[in-house]
């Protein structure tokens, strides 16, 4: 049993997201996916919606096997609780492989880091980052 685990924001879910959770998934058995908390998105603007609605509609995807709340104070609590073969990244995010590689190794926990292939646009319409949809809404409705 090969246990995966992939992590993210998930905002607003869009076919980017789709796209890196099926991609992530494929690497092996099992998904697990740990849904940022709102206090620890320091990247980038806080998420609209609720951290449990954003872990419920990752939940309800057909290649997640289990979706996550993040730990309020340490990211690498549920990554040492669900013991990962491989923890995929988004092809997109901020995250460093080797930083989190070292934090991995600083722990004890064994297991590889992978990055998800990116996802072109199916067509000209399509956005494929929460941040851009917000951003037509802003555009469309105000």
């Amino acid at each position: 049993m090969r246990r995966v685990i992939a992590q993210g924001t998930f905002d607003i879910l869009h076919p980017g997201h789709v796209h890196y959770l099926s991609d992530a998934a494929a690497m092996g058995d099992e998904l697990h996916v740990i849904v940022a908390r709102a206090a620890n998105v320091t990247h980038k603007p806080r998420p609209i919606l609720s951290d449990q609605q954003r872990t419920d509609m990752v939940a309800a995807l057909d290649v997640v096997d289990e979706a996550h709340l993040g730990h309020p104070d340490d990211i690498f609590v549920p990554i040492e609780e669900i013991a990962p073969d491989v923890i995929v990244l988004g092809y997109d995010q901020h995250h460093e492989e080797a930083a989190i590689e070292s934090a991995l190794e600083e722990r004890g926990i064994d297991c590889e880091v992978a990055r998800a292939s990116p996802r072109d646009p199916a067509h000209d319409d399509e956005l494929l980052s929460s941040g851009r949809i917000i951003d037509r809404i802003v555009e469309r409705r105000c």
